[in-house]
């Protein structure tokens, strides 16, 4: 908006959004040793992620607010949180198809593995997109309807060829956006179809366990994926704006949000530190 009281408005929201991200749910995790499970292991680090992609984006925003100021860079990342989800999505599947198993197969050492993958893969996917982005020259006019770089935007602006780099943002998309998807579905299908085999009573025990990760990939790959592919072939208007908005500061908050109401384990956490839970499958299995 460019009316300052509406600015000042969006300034404390936002603000209050970011602190609310930094401080989120870490805290609960590290000061509570029975959330140590690995759903709530692979969450603690999305939240780490989430705290690095907003401060790419939202204390930049907040300081044009405050000196009126609308110069960005396209510097940054947020591939991380695909991968992540599709780990979470695999610890779903293990913990309900094979529960008997879950503590063998989700082990601290592989836990630690996956994440030695997804941390690398997420800075190797983002490097071809900016390298291929500094040798493009660009026109007089360089605005363009956001308040970070979506880079299909900022390609709409460059002067020079940008075939090479279109062709590197599909790639990059498809690995890093429909692979993970492509997991995480995957995981979903030899849910539903454990599912199917089992009483009323289970199944609901299961949807309990999954809604909160559905509705994270839902509200975060949904916003994304349609901002990114929308921003490719259209020109931005402010519908997208919003939609940045869903997965680039509401969905780093909702995250924390979703796990700790649909979580017994963490609701006990945040009212006492030192509480403990019936048992650990109950926290990692049943949450």
């Amino acid at each position: 908006s460019e009316k300052p009281e509406i600015q000042c408005v969006f300034f404390g929201l936002f603000l209050s959004l970011y602190l609310v991200t930094v401080l989120g749910i870490i805290l609960a995790i590290i000061s509570d040793s029975h959330l140590h499970t690995p759903i709530y292991f692979f969450l603690s680090n999305l939240s780490y992620s989430d705290i690095c992609f907003t401060s790419t984006t939202i204390p930049k925003m907040l300081l044009n607010i405050h000196v009126q100021s609308k110069v960005i860079s396209y510097a940054g990342f947020g591939l991380l949180d695909n991968l992540l989800l599709t780990v979470m999505a695999h610890d779903r599947f293990v913990a309900i198809c094979h529960p008997l198993h879950y503590t063998v197969i989700m082990n601290l050492r592989f836990c630690a593995q996956l994440l030695h993958l997804t941390w690398p893969i997420s800075v190797l996917g983002a490097l071809p997109e900016s390298l291929t982005m500094l040798s493009l020259s660009f026109c007089a006019v360089t605005e363009i309807l956001q308040y970070l770089c979506e880079l299909p935007e900022v390609l709409k602006l460059a002067c020079s060829d940008t075939f090479i780099n279109n062709i590197v943002l599909y790639i990059v998309t498809g690995t890093t956006g429909f692979s993970p998807l492509t997991g995480i579905l995957f995981s979903y299908s030899q849910i539903v179809s454990c599912v199917l085999r089992i009483s009323a009573g289970g199944k609901y025990s299961v949807f309990s366990t999954c809604a909160s990760h559905l509705s994270v990939v839902s509200l975060f790959c949904g916003t994304c994926l349609g901002v990114c592919l929308s921003s490719t072939w259209t020109h931005a208007s402010q519908t997208w704006v919003f939609a940045s908005v869903l997965y680039t500061v509401i969905t780093p908050v909702m995250n924390p949000v979703i796990y700790s109401l649909r979580s017994r384990a963490m609701k006990r956490a945040f009212r006492k530190p030192d509480c403990s839970v019936s048992s650990t499958g109950n926290a990692s299995g049943k949450s």
